[in-house]
């Protein structure tokens, strides 16, 4: 059931706000709602580590000190420099 709220906000942030709102294509009321749920509500069960992550996690081995950005960054380097 919905049920109407007033609230007081500065007259910029809420025409910032209704900006943001008219991007997205949604209401600012459904805008604020969304964000209310978001910090309202506990975190949901999805965002566990699911049973299949959890049996894949710890299979590579990777030598002590292998650092994966400065690989990732070679690896990009040689990627577009052809």
């Amino acid at each position: 059931m919905d049920t109407k709220l007033t609230v007081k906000l500065e007259k910029d942030i809420i025409e910032k706000a209704k900006n943001y709102a008219n991007l997205k294509k949604i209401s600012l009321s459904k805008l604020i709602e969304n964000y209310l749920k978001r910090i309202t509500n506990k975190p949901a069960e999805s965002e566990e580590i699911t049973p299949l992550v959890k049996s894949l996690s710890g299979i590579i081995q990777l030598p002590k000190g292998y650092n994966h950005k400065k690989s990732y960054g070679t690896y990009l380097v040689a990627k577009y420099s052809k």
